[in-house]
């Protein structure tokens, strides 16, 4: 596989770019663009959810985004050495019926030499909110 700059060790600044950088691509709800981020054997915990390799990734992210419509993203950048970074984040987002929710969690990343992430542990909670008390409000073509 070729590089995925920037590169661990990570400084303040190329931490920065990977956490925009995964912002960017989760935003596009693209799963086999986000896919592209993490090795082939990548391992992850989402919520009580575990997967293993770039394919269950995939559909994962296919099954989260039918599910979870409009989705919109920010990511923060909590801490970072060596070749690990820490994020804080929120999304917003509704369900078929028309109830919004507001999800914030912590994401845990590890990467190879070459750039890719290798492991991702998350975890997430979800709060009720009304439509109007939303604050991620961009148009998805902007992305």
């Amino acid at each position: 596989m070729n590089p995925r700059p920037p590169l661990p060790p990570f400084t303040e600044e190329t931490a920065r770019q990977k956490v925009q950088a995964a912002e960017d691509a989760w935003n596009s709800r693209d799963p086999e663009r986000v896919s592209l981020a993490y090795t082939e054997d990548t391992e992850w915990r989402n919520r009580a959810e575990f997967l293993r390799g770039r394919s269950e990734v995939v559909e994962f992210l296919r099954r989260k985004w039918a599910r979870e419509l409009d989705y919109r993203l920010q990511k923060t950048l909590w801490a970072f050495t060596g070749n690990r970074i820490a994020v804080r984040f929120v999304y917003e987002w509704h369900d078929d019926s028309g109830q919004w929710f507001r999800s914030h969690g912590n994401e845990n990343w590890e990467f190879d030499e070459q750039g890719y992430m290798q492991r991702r542990f998350a975890s997430i909670n979800d709060q009720s909110i009304r439509e109007d008390d939303r604050t991620l409000l961009w148009d998805r073509e902007s992305i």
